[in-house]
């Protein structure tokens, strides 16, 4: 057409965090920028009050306008861990969707059936079920089209799920008289338990700005079966590279968890850095795979002696003595490797490692 292409793929902020699954698409918009293109990263404050329906089976939670300002507050910044910050557009969809009138909305929702919006599969489903699909849930998709006809786009970018509403865009732009966009879709990405897609609600994500090495870890975490989509979606290995790693994996010449920690490193590298992955490689090791206390532990000073439950709440390792009870019992707290057994043990205010779980370690020093 002569000219850069306008791309663009837009975020609702219905949480504070970017997790590894944005990313996806954010990788594909800064190849656009590498080839001169024109990219807007979209961050939909007005559609996020409506709700996106497109992955769930039942109905989102409204969000105060207040909590979505505040989630969206940080997005571009946490995205130009990827993308070229001087070659980004940031804008909010709220620019000209809070600017619509009653017969501005009644006029796009004309290019639409009933029938059409409910063809979408989280809404059949629901239906089957006797389940209620609310009537602003039927907006989305026209209110995300509009984005495409307010920024006259030629590619929007989105997953696989949001394919509906991605063409809602490109019947609007020629019912209004635009060159409908290309829409370019791409797979899920699933979570740390290998099974549903990632999200924070869930509590299975790797958000973009966690610490190096709880990154490291989470991505430990991950089952074998889920690496070759890390593989491929989230790191800046080439497809031969990626090749070779599986080639290497399915001739038993390399191990799966020295994959999947070349994997770890690779992550950490791309948001941290090669320093910081380095420390959470060696973090990883220490207490993960040798059970020792990590390099730089929490310091409690402890004046007199304590009995361990009250230690444990005293140095915010617990909530309540019976959960430290509780913990003692069975067997997951010790001090400086050695297993106590007993609740009603004192602790000497000397200085030692006192580790409660695999994890939470606090190094306790005399006053």
């Amino acid at each position: 057409i002569g000219r850069p292409l306008r791309i663009y793929c837009g975020y609702d902020p219905r949480k504070p965090d970017l997790h590894l699954g944005h990313t996806i698409t954010m990788r594909k918009l800064r190849q656009f920028q590498d080839l001169g293109h024109e990219v807007t990263f979209l961050i939909g404050d007005s559609t996020t009050l409506v709700g996106d329906p497109s992955d769930k089976d039942g109905l989102r939670p409204q969000l105060s306008p207040e909590q979505i300002a505040a989630n969206g507050r940080t997005y571009a910044q946490q995205a130009f861990r990827i993308l070229d910050g001087a070659r980004t557009r940031v804008r909010y969809n709220s620019e000209w969707l809070a600017r619509l009138d009653l017969a501005a909305v009644i006029k796009l929702a004309a290019n639409f059936s009933v029938q059409q919006l409910l063809a979408r599969e989280s809404f059949g489903q629901r239906l089957e079920r006797g389940e209620p699909v609310w009537l602003h849930e039927l907006f989305y998709a026209v209110l995300q089209g509009y984005d495409a006809v307010a920024m006259q786009t030629d590619v929007q970018l989105g997953g696989t799920e949001q394919l509906f509403s991605l063409m809602a865009g490109r019947k609007l732009q020629e019912a209004l008289g635009q060159r409908p966009q290309v829409c370019l879709t791409f797979p899920i990405l699933v979570g740390t338990d290998g099974r549903a897609r990632m999200s924070k609600s869930m509590g299975n994500y790797i958000g973009i700005c966690e610490p190096p090495e709880a990154m490291y870890g989470k991505v430990m975490s991950l089952p074998d079966s889920a690496m070759a989509q890390y593989f491929r979606q989230v790191t800046r290995w080439t497809p031969a590279q990626v090749a070779e790693i599986e080639e290497a994996l399915a001739a038993d010449r390399l191990h799966p968890m020295a994959a999947k920690k070349r994997l770890a490193w690779e992550i950490v590298d791309c948001f941290h850095g090669a320093a910081a992955a380095e420390t959470a490689a060696r973090h990883f090791e220490r207490v993960h795979q040798q059970g020792e206390a990590p390099e730089e532990v929490r310091s409690f000073v402890l004046s007199r002696p304590l009995p361990i439950a009250a230690l444990l709440v005293a140095a915010s390792l617990c909530q309540t003595k019976s959960q430290a009870r509780r913990l003692v019992e069975q067997g997951g707290v010790s001090l400086d490797g050695a297993a106590i057994d007993a609740v009603e043990a004192m602790v000497e205010a000397r200085e030692q490692v006192l580790r409660v779980g695999r994890r939470r370690f606090v190094r306790l020093v005399p006053a």
